[in-house]
């Protein structure tokens, strides 16, 4: 605020503040404006649908961990951007983000984290052995549980480190109506991976099967912990709560 005089010889004040306000608004708009590349990137994504483009353009401009730092941004758009790119091209090395990602508060960045997590399972013992995951799953799909129950444990006995080639041996157990082999390579998945919110959901149902209300209900409640967007889990936990009183 300035003083000055007027044709009076009064003192009369002049307000600056406004120019100041004005200064300060433009500055935000064109901060607002930087749009960080991984954004652009999604976005053209997202008009293109070319995910190849993506993953080569991201990949040639961000380290995996650096995608992890991003990805929890408080930048919604950056979350998501990340969180996809790491679905894409992230190791087992970004398991526990993409996890914490399961449970944001942007569900679009719990899609995508749900979505690239699963992928990031299935090729977390190399290349090879994500296509033998895919013949396994597909298998499964199948109903042809023998045949993807000897696939998945020949593939357990070269890489017994491999979280999700018990999973897969798991549903095949349940398909042949194994529920206590089941129940033991799922609890072997949650040993390797913590976060496998699909073995604590399978041994749920194979503990129903065997009619242990109780321990399913444990099981259950610890998947939908780790996965809050698990709707099935989330009303198998409501109609057990009900049961058990």
């Amino acid at each position: 605020m300035n003083i000055g005089k007027d044709g009076t010889g009064k003192k009369t004040k002049r307000i600056v503040a406004g120019d100041r306000f004005f200064g300060e608004t433009a500055r935000m708009a064109r901060s607002k404006r930087k749009i960080p590349f991984i954004e652009k990137c999604f976005r053209a994504y997202l008009e293109s649908e070319d995910s190849a483009q993506f993953v080569c353009v991201v990949s040639s401009r961000y380290t995996e961990y650096t995608l992890t730092r991003l990805a929890t941004s408080e930048r919604r758009g950056t979350r998501r951007a990340a969180t996809m790119a790491l679905g894409f091209v992230g190791t087992f090395r970004s398991n526990a983000i993409l996890a914490k990602a399961l449970r944001d508060r942007d569900r679009a960045v719990r899609m995508l984290a749900e979505n690239g997590i699963r992928s990031l399972w299935n090729r977390a013992a190399g290349e090879w052995y994500d296509h033998k995951i895919e013949a396994i799953s597909w298998l499964n799909f199948s109903f042809q549980y023998e045949h993807a129950m000897e696939m998945a444990s020949e593939v357990i006995e070269q890489v017994p480190s491999f979280a999700e080639a018990w999973n897969q041996r798991a549903l095949s157990c349940y398909g042949l109506g194994q529920f206590e082999l089941a129940i033991g390579d799922c609890q072997q998945t949650l040993d390797l991976n913590p976060f496998h919110f699909l073995a604590a959901s399978g041994m749920g149902n194979s503990y129903l099967q065997q009619k242990q209300s109780e321990r399913a209900l444990e099981c259950f409640q610890r998947a939908l912990k780790l996965n809050p967007g698990l709707d099935g889990v989330r009303a198998q936990v409501d109609r057990l709560h009900r049961t058990l009183g």
